[in-house]
């Protein structure tokens, strides 16, 4: 009697389904923090105005350049552990702790609201570790630490044109 072949779509990566669908929707919420913050920077990009408008739009510029290129990794790495990506407005503004913001604020406050918006980026990205480091899961733990390195600095750059 002929054996039968091993079924090979499960997932065995050494991290359990529970743990992959928890780290899943934790780096979901991330991915929608992280678009959320992609077009706050892109949308202030176009629309700062004044004296720095040199200055700022190159900045916010680099920003959002660099913001797209992670969210595809953030969701890759959804998928490597077996879970859709959310990929709509409609799922975004559900897992987002980044509110959308109305209106076109003046250059100072298009600061203040980009540098709350990385620091609440890394604090989503932050809460995650506790839970990746007991699944073991040093993938995602390298990508939440180099996201939280860019969100440190650039809220600290970005504090920095705040000071008098």
């Amino acid at each position: 009697m002929k054996a039968k072949a091993k079924k090979t779509n499960g997932i065995d990566i050494g991290i359990s389904a529970g743990d992959r669908a928890a780290i899943a929707q934790g780096l979901s919420r991330l991915l929608a923090d992280s678009y959320t913050l992609y077009l706050m920077t892109h949308n202030f990009h176009w629309n700062v105005t004044g004296p720095q408008f040199n200055s700022l739009h190159l900045m916010f510029m680099g920003q959002y350049t660099e913001q797209w290129n992670a969210l595809d990794l953030i969701a890759e790495r959804i998928r490597a552990l077996g879970h859709p990506a959310p990929g709509t407005y409609k799922e975004f503004v559900k897992l987002a702790s980044i509110k959308e913001v109305e209106g076109v604020p003046k250059a100072n406050d298009m600061i203040r609201l980009l540098v709350n918006a990385q620091e609440a980026t890394a604090r989503t990205a932050r809460d995650l570790f506790a839970l990746v480091d007991k699944a073991n899961d040093q993938p995602t733990a390298d990508l939440l630490t180099q996201r939280l390195e860019v969100h440190e600095k650039t809220a600290w750059m970005l504090r920095s044109l705040l000071e008098e």
